[in-house]
């Protein structure tokens, strides 16, 4: 065990869903971006070696940038606002920070279906699912990754990311959906390569939602897509 999942591990609540034979993580403290990636990689290894349950670990950032495989430097457009961690997981860049919940999904596939594409439908419709237990309408866009909200007036904006990578038919990295987070650190990026839509959040939406409130829509419909 590595000295990041120590950490991690103590700086946490665990919860087992024995439905799903599903190891629930809730992080109780902001969890550094370093030590949540040697986290998911030893939770990974562990999982391909039977030695820990597939596990949901939600947790919330600092701020911070992130750098998927496909980033373009061009659109980090404040270089020196906050940390920017290159990640192994697709896409392009990210932030995270606090009232954002991110996350962390390790699945094996390899009893779910080796099926990536339908891996990240499932994501998709899981966010989809889970925001509607708010009265919100989450919406997926050809070309375009992570869930949409329509605002009206050909407006739309993003709620909610969606980031993956695998390793033996394991998956990592996952999602995250904005609460209430500071939509104005979004601007140091071009999110998700994305320069002519916003970023929205349940507060931003007029709606009151804790994190906790979040966590449990998230935790009730997690078996309706993951079955």
């Amino acid at each position: 065990m590595s000295h990041a999942e120590t950490q991690s591990e103590h700086a946490t609540a665990p919860t087992l869903n024995q439905a799903e034979g599903v190891s629930w993580i809730v992080a109780d403290q902001p969890v550094a971006y370093p030590d949540a990636v040697a986290f998911m990689e030893q939770r990974v290894a562990d999982i391909v070696s039977g030695e820990a349950p597939e596990t949901v670990w939600l947790v919330e950032h600092p701020p911070l940038y992130t750098a998927g495989t496909s980033a373009d430097s061009n659109d980090l457009l404040s270089p020196g606002r906050f940390p920017v961690y290159q990640t192994g997981r697709g896409g392009q860049y990210t932030y995270h920070g606090p009232g954002q919940r991110v996350v962390y999904v390790m699945l094996d596939l390899n009893k779910r279906g080796r099926d990536l594409r339908r891996y990240v439908q499932q994501l998709e419709q899981w966010i989809i699912d889970t925001l509607a237990r708010f009265n919100v309408t989450g919406e997926r866009r050809e070309g375009r990754v992570g869930i949409w909200v329509d605002r009206g007036a050909g407006r739309e904006d993003k709620i909610a990311a969606v980031g993956v990578r695998v390793r033996r038919w394991i998956t990592y990295h996952g999602i995250s959906i904005n609460v209430e987070p500071d939509l104005e650190h979004f601007t140091g990026i071009v999110p998700c390569g994305i320069s002519a839509h916003g970023v929205t959040s349940l507060a931003d939406l007029g709606l009151p939602v804790s994190m906790a409130d979040l966590d449990v829509a998230l935790r009730e419909t997690f078996p309706t897509v993951f079955n």
